[in-house]
């Protein structure tokens, strides 16, 4: 094959360009704009030239910071709080969506019952569910049916020892909002983790059944290991799901659960918008989707290369 031939038309490296700076431009443009004053954005001539400040950084942190910055005069934006609500109920949604996802798709994929084809197309159609459908109805339900009355024995005991109203509901709870994630995204982990657990040989299970393995022992030692990448895929998918989304953490949370991304709009008056703060707090929420992705990322060509390797 001539060198010729094997050389690659222009447009394709045109339109590589073209998707990296779409993919990055937006990411870039945040960043820059995040040292830069209101007045310089608003403003929109100082392009690249412009003295940087991090004062925009220093009033989102203002309630984590070691020292109390002079032109911060009242520390409104909780940034530490609603860093932690999210990192809490991103890792345990995710957590607790592989460990049950993971469980089911073995079960649909290994084990024969009768509605089996059914529960498992189920799933998927569950996933093409929009979430602001879901919002009314968990909602109510959160507010009203999942709670505990303060007549009751544990409501009573709660409003005894700690005072309040004695009734506790999942609305306005990290577990409240921790379940609606999992049951949001449980389906598409189940439909991902089938793919991967279909290629795992039977021999392998059976060859570990005569050994003396027992079926958990089959599960977490043979299967686990072997779908590592697409569990991997299937964190990196939950995670920045539950680490992005809005509308339904915005109506299941109150002041002490409440996320980064509505501490991002909250900061938005109709009077009054702080794009350097809202910059600044939108570079900050990106840094953990990206250390996660990167560290999933490893674990999925680690699983890609195991077996690349000949003994």
């Amino acid at each position: 094959m001539s060198q010729s031939n094997t050389r690659q038309n222009p447009a394709f490296y045109a339109l590589i360009a073209v998707l990296v700076i779409m993919a990055i431009g937006p990411v870039l443009l945040m960043f820059v704009n995040s040292f830069k004053l209101d007045v310089d954005i608003i403003s929109g001539t100082s392009g690249l030239l412009f003295l940087p400040t991090i004062q925009n950084y220093e009033k989102a942190l203002c309630d984590v910071l070691w020292y109390e910055p002079s032109h911060v005069e009242f520390c409104s934006l909780k940034f530490g709080g609603a860093f932690i609500n999210s990192l809490i109920i991103a890792l345990v949604s995710t957590v607790l969506t592989l460990i049950i996802g993971c469980m089911a798709a073995y079960a649909l994929v290994r084990f024969r019952f009768m509605g089996r084809d059914t529960v498992s197309m189920s799933t998927l159609m569950v996933r093409m569910v929009p979430p602001a459908v879901l919002l009314v109805p968990v909602f109510g339900l959160w507010n009203n049916e999942f709670c505990l009355d303060k007549e009751g024995l544990i409501g009573g005991f709660i409003r005894d020892t700690m005072g309040g109203r004695g009734d506790v509901c999942l609305a306005g709870t990290h577990s409240g909002i921790i379940l609606i994630y999992v049951a949001m995204n449980l389906p598409f982990v189940i439909w991902i983790l089938q793919s991967f657990i279909v290629q795992i040989p039977r021999s392998l299970e059976e060859a570990a059944r005569v050994d003396g393995a027992g079926p958990f022992q089959v599960f977490f030692k043979v299967v686990l290991p072997l779908i590592k990448p697409g569990l991997a895929a299937a964190a990196i998918f939950t995670f920045r799901i539950a680490w992005n989304e809005y509308l339904l953490a915005s109506a299941l949370s109150d002041r002490d659960t409440k996320t980064v991304p509505i501490l991002i709009v909250n900061n938005m008056s109709e009077f009054n918008v702080e794009w350097g703060v809202i910059m600044a707090t939108g570079m900050l929420l990106a840094i953990p989707p990206i250390i996660f992705t990167l560290f999933a990322s490893r674990q999925i060509i680690t699983g890609m290369t195991a077996g690349a390797v000949k003994g």
